[in-house]
């Protein structure tokens, strides 16, 4: 039998890339991006229809040009036979949900809806639904539910649900028509194979599904709002297919469109995060990876399930069979850097960049790393998109303290840099306290590529050696994976996800270890990040949120 391939799609969430790998060496023959037409709609709809604060959709048809678009040009790329692509399997943000009807139709589709911003896809980050995540908060406290502990005893404003309500009470018409509301990933599989099968991996961490309890019974749905008690039966599905099963084959009709054999293996949806893991090569516990793009995942296995306050979940299967799979993370990283390159550097950086020929990110790496650990007197929070772990709050804010009129941009970006380190650092404390495992740390992405400063300041607060995943799409390779033990051995492919990461997880040679001198400075400034982290996060002053509230009240006036 001659080499065979798959193909992995990540979407992420400005654009969405294809990556056709062969099999057994991992290689990465071709990779193709699309920018989504739409982007992200947090201002406004495509007609100019206004959005509130804490918004943010997209379009559908975004995803399916994905396909269209990027799949033909890495089999052009690499001149490789689609006779011998055996599979494709997607991830995606999540939790990222969209209203169709019973065929799959999206409803934003129809003329009539296309000013209605609840006919849309709510996007993760979409945050206007925290009102309705308290809400069911408190419920399920005052119930006594026990899946919230699963969950670090919060279910966040960017789950399936809280979106859901929110649909349900500012536009019962939307509700009402929506047969389904799914998610986007598992959107796009339906797509391709005509199926409508929900995976394993969403419903466990975004839905409060569970593999022994199934869902939250009727009965929650009823307190929470009488119109919500068959959510599940009518909106939903109680039929949930685990990691690594065969979807389906794709269709003639969507074989046609994306130039590859009809009846290939389609793998039920993945996360972006969690699909990951294998990619690197883990397969055991005790090993965290970080996936860090615009926002960053950390993801462990451990041979139990421990219940660990502040997580953002943990599910029996969620990442790797047979193993308890943790998920935490953090809202906002590298669009915590791009709001500051886009609002906060002069004009006289940017030319200066220009005129060296780099990019504006590496020019204040660069000025950032010729300072020494604490020069610049800086200590920020890093809660620009909210807190997801460990307080998960989105109703916290960013805040930088210690500036003076001698404080520079450079300073400022390194700080930010270190307020990401710190976050994390956080969350691997978090777990080692609950009696969770973490003795090796991982990182994946663009970031852990590209910028070799924010990898070490990530080793010296975390005191840690950090591997880096070896490719630069490591979700697509990861999809790519699933996708060939969705075909399974008989075809080229695999029969396990053990199988496919023994032949294809893969890790750079160089790590980056931690420098004792360092590491020192930073225990005294992690020592104020908790300080600043408990005061402003724990309750102890709410000035953030009432910030927001005042910020509100003048934006309706």
């Amino acid at each position: 039998m001659g080499a065979k391939y798959a193909i992995g799609v990540d979407y992420g969430t400005q654009s969405g890339r294809s990556v056709l790998v062969e099999l057994s060496t991992a290689r990465e023959l071709a990779t193709a991006v699309k920018e989504y037409t739409h982007g992200v709609m947090d201002e406004y709809l495509p007609d100019g229809t206004r959005l509130p604060p804490d918004w943010a959709l997209q379009h559908p048809d975004d995803y399916l040009q994905v396909l269209t678009d990027t799949i033909p040009a890495v089999l052009a790329q690499a001149d490789v036979s689609a006779d011998d692509v055996i599979g494709i399997g997607i991830d995606f943000t999540a939790c990222t949900i969209l209203p169709t009807y019973a065929d799959g139709r999206p409803l934003c589709f129809d003329d009539d809806l296309k000013g209605n911003p609840h006919s849309y896809v709510k996007l993760w980050k979409h945050h206007a639904a925290q009102a309705h995540a308290n809400a069911l908060n408190a419920k399920a406290e005052e119930m006594g539910e026990d899946f919230l502990a699963r969950y670090g005893g919060k279910i966040s404003s960017e789950w399936m649900f809280p979106k859901i309500w929110q649909i349900l009470d500012e536009a019962p018409e939307i509700y009402a028509r929506a047969q389904r509301f799914i998610e986007a990933a598992d959107w796009v599989v339906w797509q391709l194979c005509g199926q409508e099968k929900r995976n394993s991996c969403t419903a466990g961490y975004k839905a409060i599904y569970s593999k022994t309890q199934g869902y939250p019974s009727n009965e929650f749905f009823a307190a929470l709002d009488p119109r919500l008690e068959r959510v599940v039966d009518e909106k939903l599905s109680r039929t949930i297919y685990p990691l690594g099963t065969r979807a389906g084959g794709l269709t003639p009709d969507m074989a046609q469109k994306l130039g590859l054999r009809a009846g290939i293996g389609v793998a039920v949806a993945n996360v972006d995060a969690h699909v990951s893991v294998p990619a690197v090569g883990i397969t055991g516990p005790g090993k965290m990876l970080m996936i860090m793009g615009t926002s960053t995942c950390h993801m462990l296995v451990g041979e139990h399930e421990q219940i660990v306050p502040g997580m953002c979940g943990v599910v029996q299967d969620g990442i790797l069979p047979g193993f308890a799979g943790y998920e935490a993370g953090q809202s906002c990283v590298g669009d915590h850097f791009e709001w500051f390159v886009e609002n906060c550097v002069p004009a006289a950086y940017q030319q200066q960049a220009d005129a060296r020929g780099v990019s504006i990110h590496e020019l204040l790496s660069e000025k950032a790393a010729a300072l020494r650990v604490g020069e610049s007197g800086l200590v920020a929070l890093d809660w620009w998109n909210g807190n997801r772990s460990v307080l998960v709050d989105v109703d916290l804010t960013g805040m930088m303290l210690g500036m003076t009129l001698l404080t520079k941009p450079e300073e400022i970006y390194r700080a930010l840099i270190e307020a990401t380190a710190y976050g994390t650092r956080k969350i691997i404390e978090n777990y080692r306290q609950h009696g969770v495992e973490v003795n090796e740390l991982y990182a994946a992405g663009g970031i852990s590529q590209k910028n070799p400063l924010m990898m070490q300041i990530y080793a010296d607060v975390t005191n840690m050696e950090i591997k880096i995943g070896y490719s630069s799409q490591t979700p697509a390779v990861g999809s790519a994976m699933f996708g060939a033990v969705a075909a399974g051995k008989e075809n080229g492919g695999y029969d396990s996800i053990f199988e496919a990461a023994a032949d294809m997880g893969r890790v750079m040679e160089r790590t980056y270890r931690p420098n004792p001198d360092a590491v020192a400075v930073y225990d005294q400034l992690y020592a104020e990040y908790e300080t600043l982290h408990d005061y402003f996060g724990r309750g102890a002053n709410d000035v953030m949120k009432r910030l927001k509230v005042i910020r509100a009240a003048q934006r309706v006036g």
